[in-house]
């Protein structure tokens, strides 16, 4: 098995790579000085440290083919790259060539009237979101990181967001994609059509595929009438079986308009009040749990606060709500919002954080909340769980951040461990150890472990058809041999 790491830096054959790169894609484009490269080595928490022959950022999607093909040439292997937000080490190079699409940042066409929006995969979030905006519509995919990851990332993980209950994960908001293949080639499927069914369904294959299969350089994405009317509350629980109970009963009265349904434990909102700046506190007690529910609508003249008080009155009066609270401004919106979009950064000030994001039945989101945690709590007692997201879904993250007095290596090296535990128990619930993070480094192992293996061997048979050299992202999500990652000079792997 071939590992590429230091040790391959600099042969005459990778210096000529280099060279033709510039030449082609201009001095500009091509980053091979240690400090200029610094930034793209390094996952976004610090986990993983990689390293790589150069970064090439190319303007468009021909710089992008002509470069895969220069590298696929060579068979060097290439590392498609984002905002670098990812959390799993998707985007981490352990030699070849970092691709970074962050030049690629052009919106190429609106269509209010066909309700699509055609982006570069270097885009950030952020940026199409406004740009919906301002022809009136709204692209929905929200995400703590959506003023830095790119739409690109958002693709090959798939990403969900708070907003997915309403309108669904990226694979649900695409229509077309522009990829460029391991041989060069560029796929053009950038149609806005709602109805093709002209074969094979090649978008789907590279939406989540975390840049193994090819490389996206655009997409047609779609846009939804702008809400004209939303209302939001904070609402405390006894645990998390009342806060599932609260979400069927918001479900079943306003049906799509509940556009999200977050769960936060007490843990979660105490360490938000704690480092997140200006912070509030929501509710005048504390409560074993919380839920942030947003209902939505394009209809100005629905009420929408009526509807909220309406429910959670009579869940008042059946002692499923313990107290909760209505934003009365936009500001008030806005500050609630902020104490959810806090909880993923404010982790970090506890010391380690073992991380897991899984996804089981939206039936069984209370039962495995509460079986997990008192697994993980038997196991190291003092051990803090943060098991919060979206309820709506299936899909939590579930957090375990170190007790107090413990020293956070010793803490960190016990992550195989608790991920055999919290992993049993979604695996056992009929669930996924992968809800919308990826599989990246972090979990290629265990995918074999819970993944059937007739899917892992569909798998590699795609893999091996689109991608023969395996240059793309090899070692990632799945094994493939030859190029992969066995071990890492100098990774940090937990």
């Amino acid at each position: 098995m071939t590992t590429f790491d230091e040790t391959r830096m600099r042969t005459g054959m990778d210096l000529g790579l280099i060279e033709r790169l510039a030449a082609k894609l201009g001095p500009d484009a091509v980053i091979s000085d240690p400090a200029g490269m610094a930034g793209y080595l390094v996952e976004t928490r610090g986990l993983y440290r990689g390293s790589a022959l150069a970064v090439v950022r190319p303007k468009d999607t021909q710089q992008v083919a002509i470069a895969v093909e220069e590298c696929a040439a060579a068979r060097v292997p290439i590392v498609p790259q984002g905002g670098n937000t990812g959390l799993v080490g998707g985007g981490v190079p352990f030699g070849g060539v970092v691709l970074s699409l962050t030049r690629l940042n052009r919106i190429r066409e609106v269509d209010a009237i066909n309700a699509t929006i055609t982006v570069e995969a270097g885009c950030i979030l952020s940026e199409v979101q406004e740009a919906a905006d301002r022809v009136d519509c709204l692209f929905p995919l929200s995400l703590a990181s959506e003023g830095s990851c790119r739409i690109g990332g958002n693709l090959a993980t798939n990403a969900g967001g708070t907003a997915v209950l309403r309108y669904g994960n990226m694979r649900e908001l695409t229509l077309g994609l522009e990829v460029v293949l391991a041989d060069g080639r560029i796929w053009n499927g950038l149609k806005g059509l709602r109805k093709d069914n002209t074969g094979y369904d090649l978008r789907d294959l590279f939406i989540g595929s975390e840049g193994t299969l090819g490389i996206i350089t655009a997409a047609v994405l779609k846009l939804f009438p702008k809400p004209k009317v939303r209302a939001t509350a904070f609402v405390g629980c006894a645990g998390p079986r009342d806060a599932l109970s609260l979400f069927q009963r918001f479900r079943d009265a306003v049906g799509d308009r509940l556009t999200a349904f977050e769960y936060i434990p007490r843990f979660g909102l105490e360490i938000v009040l704690k480092h997140a700046p200006g912070a509030v506190r929501p509710l005048a007690d504390d409560h074993p749990s919380y839920a942030l529910i947003e209902l939505s609508s394009a209809e100005e003249s629905v009420d929408l606060q009526g509807a909220l008080e309406n429910v959670l009155t009579r869940a008042i009066e059946d002692g499923i709500v313990t107290d909760a609270v209505i934003a009365t401004s936009e500001a008030q919106n806005r500050a609630l919002w902020g104490l959810r979009e806090s909880l993923s950064e404010v982790q970090r000030k506890e010391g380690g954080s073992i991380k897991h994001d899984v996804a089981v039945p939206v039936s069984r989101v209370a039962e495995f909340i509460q079986v997990a945690t008192k697994a993980c709590e038997a196991e190291m007692p003092g051990i803090r769980v943060c098991a919060f997201g979206h309820f709506g879904d299936g899909n939590i993250h579930f957090n375990l951040s170190q007790p107090v007095a413990m020293e956070k290596a010793a803490f960190l090296a016990q992550w195989a461990h608790f991920n055999r535990i919290v992993h049993d128990i979604v695996h056992g619930m009929n669930g996924s150890i992968a809800a919308e993070h990826g599989i990246g480094l972090i979990k290629r192992d265990e995918l074999t472990h819970y993944k059937d293996p007739v899917a892992l061997d569909l798998m590699r048979t795609i893999k091996h058809a689109l991608d023969p050299h395996n240059i793309f992202n090899p070692g990632k999500v799945i094994a493939m041999g030859d190029h992969d990652i066995a071990t890492v000079p100098g990774a940090k792997i937990p």
